[in-house]
């Protein structure tokens, strides 16, 4: 079965990196911003093939680049997450260690950590003192060890 589509995205522009209006955009959560090659609908209608390389982690801001030199704009569609607060330095280096020790997608965001929301996570880290805030935004995590943006394991 093939699927016929007007335009074939085969890199990607950093977000900060382009200017310009782009064609359209396309709006995902975290999970569906990991991609090497789908067929997306974008948020006005345009249909573009996602043709890339190698899987990446499409980032809020970054642009499809389709063959005849059009943009898509990525948006990151906020999610539930949870803004962990420390008391000072030490203390959010413990809790960022313990969410690494579990592989915990984190984004580091200024002087707080987010993650996904999640109460066992929320529990444990209530248990080593912080601060938990519930928001609904973007979640960019950082990007794994290894030049990877994320992964579920040790693969070296």
């Amino acid at each position: 079965m093939s699927v016929h589509v007007n335009h074939i995205a085969r890199e990607v522009a950093l977000a900060g990196t382009w200017s310009g209006t782009p064609l359209d955009s396309i709006t995902l959560e975290y999970d569906e911003r990991f991609r090497r090659r789908i067929v997306l609908n974008c948020d006005g209608g345009t249909q573009v093939l996602l043709d890339l390389p190698e899987v990446r982690v499409l980032r809020d801001g970054d642009a499809l680049v389709t063959d005849a030199g059009a943009m898509i704009l990525v948006r990151a569609t906020p999610e539930r997450l949870l803004e962990v607060r420390c008391r000072d330095r030490q203390h959010l280096l413990r809790i960022a260690w313990h969410l690494g020790n579990r592989h915990l997608p984190t984004e580091i965001a200024g002087d707080t950590l987010r993650i996904r929301a999640d109460h066992v996570i929320a529990e444990m880290l209530r248990t080593l003192g912080a601060e938990l805030v519930a928001v609904d935004a973007p979640f960019n995590p950082e990007g794994g060890a290894y030049g990877h943006d994320w992964s579920h394991g040790h693969d070296h």
